[in-house]
């Protein structure tokens, strides 16, 4: 079993956000980048085998303050050996994605492969609204999502054509594409140059480029592999399962877990993907290992305030928590895997919230007492 670890991207203390403007604080974001090397320095040394963060901006106030993927990734990369970083992800209703596909491709060379990413819908209307790709399109939340309406329409449009997109750049030399939001190149074509059609593709006879290409290509053949995060819709999970990106599910709720993944394999099979329940999701939840049943009590008050300030507002519901013991943690997750049957763990961690020594300690607890209950190290020492 493969562990990832997730971080939320808290620049401040509970008590330094309350102060205000956290997120605006140059103190604090440099000491939230020493101490995210460490814990990515820490997760390489121990064997986890990834360690993922979203993408968010204009967080003044301290919450999710991971504003580019693609540096963040970089960043992980340049202070781990072993450790893959995850993008989760790019929120595509934000970004034109032949430069997303194109980027993507730059960062898995530079990382030779050490690199997984997945795709967002965008949830937070103040950043989504002011980065959209095209005008008209905004967030959308869990209400938009149940109620079918016009704005998750249109976001749901330009989400599932991004990847698209994205995918199509990743696996040909040269290509076009028209669509509902996007067209490339542009309607009637582009200026041509004498060295296109000498050394490249995508040219026409008449000197206009009909076709255009990313480079570099990506590392990984043919692509990193593609996650869809959280998903909760039924239609994100059949439109995941036709584009082969694996579902992280945050939930306690098994028998929903089970009924997502057998939607998933059914729906892979409409179009001809043959998958199953490992191959289908990923699991996980919020990690709060101890002993103390007081201190399991403080650490689980820390989590909600930090949820009810901020995620609760917004429609997203509370994730899974995986918390108490070695021993009651390692049951909880033998019992979701006899059901899931999945390989790969996802553990959001006290990034931000707690102090660099408690986070570390629950990390080293967590592979030397939970770790190897369930997976062995490969020869690079890493937990698979």
């Amino acid at each position: 079993m493969k562990f990832h670890l997730m971080q939320t991207g808290v620049v401040g203390r509970r008590h330094e956000i309350e102060a205000g403007m956290a997120g605006q604080r140059n103190d604090l974001y440099q000491r939230f980048l020493e101490e995210v090397r460490g814990y990515v320095r820490l997760a390489d040394d121990l064997g986890y085998y990834g360690y993922c963060q979203p993408e968010h901006h204009l967080q003044i106030e301290g919450f999710e303050a991971n504003n580019h993927p693609g540096m963040f990734s970089l960043f992980v990369g340049q202070n781990s050996k072993r450790l893959k970083a995850g993008i989760m992800g790019y929120t595509m209703t934000t970004h034109n994605p032949v430069r997303v596909a194109e980027e993507i491709a730059t960062l898995d060379h530079m990382l030779q492969g050490r690199l997984y990413c997945g795709f967002t819908r965008g949830y937070h209307a103040r950043w989504v609204d002011s980065y959209a790709a095209k005008e008209g399109v905004s967030a959308t939340t869990p209400d938009n999502v149940k109620a079918r309406d016009e704005q998750d329409a249109r976001n749901r449009s330009m989400f599932e054509e991004g990847v698209r997109v994205v995918k199509k750049a990743w696996t040909n030399d040269v290509f076009s594409h028209k669509g509902e939001n996007w067209e490339f190149p542009p309607n009637g074509g582009s200026a041509g140059h004498p060295a296109y059609a000498k050394f490249g593709k995508g040219q026409d006879a008449d000197g206009v480029v009909r076709e255009i290409g990313i480079a570099p290509r990506c590392f990984q053949d043919p692509h990193p592999p593609i996650y869809g995060g959280f998903a909760a819709s039924g239609r994100t999970i059949d439109f995941w399962a036709e584009e082969g990106g694996k579902l992280i599910v945050l939930s306690d709720n098994l028998d929903f877990c089970e009924s997502l993944n057998n939607r998933y394999i059914a729906s892979a099979a409409k179009v001809g993907r043959e998958v199953t329940n490992t191959q289908a999701s990923a699991w996980g939840g919020f990690l709060m290992l101890t002993s103390d049943k007081d201190r399991a009590a403080k650490l689980m008050e820390e989590h909600m305030w930090f949820w009810d300030e901020w995620f609760i507002p917004m429609g997203q519901r509370p994730p899974n928590v995986l918390i108490g013991s070695a021993d009651e943690i390692a049951d909880r997750i033998g019992q979701a895997h006899d059901r899931l049957g999945f390989d790969e763990l996802f553990l959001m961690f006290g990034q931000g919230h707690l102090e660099p020594e408690e986070n570390q300690e629950e990390l080293e607890k967590f592979i030397s007492k939970v770790a190897p209950r369930f997976s062995t190290k490969n020869d690079e020492g890493v937990f698979v």
